[in-house]
């Protein structure tokens, strides 16, 4: 399974910016996709997930500011709509899916390789 992401860049305190990230591979079921990030000096930190169903989750400090969305025929595209970007919302981002590759196969977590958002005040 892999995971592609892109996006990211810098921009503006009160701009806007989408991240993308698309999984391939052999996925026989995603339980969950979503979207860390690791500010410097700090820990990775869950942003928003949305499961099969389309349930989100977001964190407190991001409520009303992003929204996450899955799309594609197998639903393994998910992006995050960020707006009204405040620089403590800068970081590496990175995408999450956890799903498994077989009906018997325990659920896994895999990661994309992150995409720098850097919000200048």
């Amino acid at each position: 399974v892999q995971l592609q992401a892109s996006g990211g860049g810098l921009v503006q305190a009160g701009g806007s910016l989408r991240l993308s990230c698309a999984a391939s591979g052999s996925i026989f079921s995603i339980n969950y996709m979503g979207w860390y990030r690791q500010a410097p000096g700090k820990q990775r930190e869950l942003v928003a997930a949305i499961t099969s169903g389309g349930s989100t989750n977001y964190a407190d400090s991001v409520k009303g500011r992003f929204t996450i969305s899955r799309d594609g025929a197998a639903k393994n595209t998910v992006y995050l709509q960020m707006n009204s970007l405040k620089p403590e919302d800068t970081g590496v981002y990175y995408c999450n899916l956890r799903g498994r590759l077989g009906f018997s196969s325990s659920w896994s977590d895999y990661w994309g390789q992150g995409t720098l958002v850097t919000v200048s005040s």
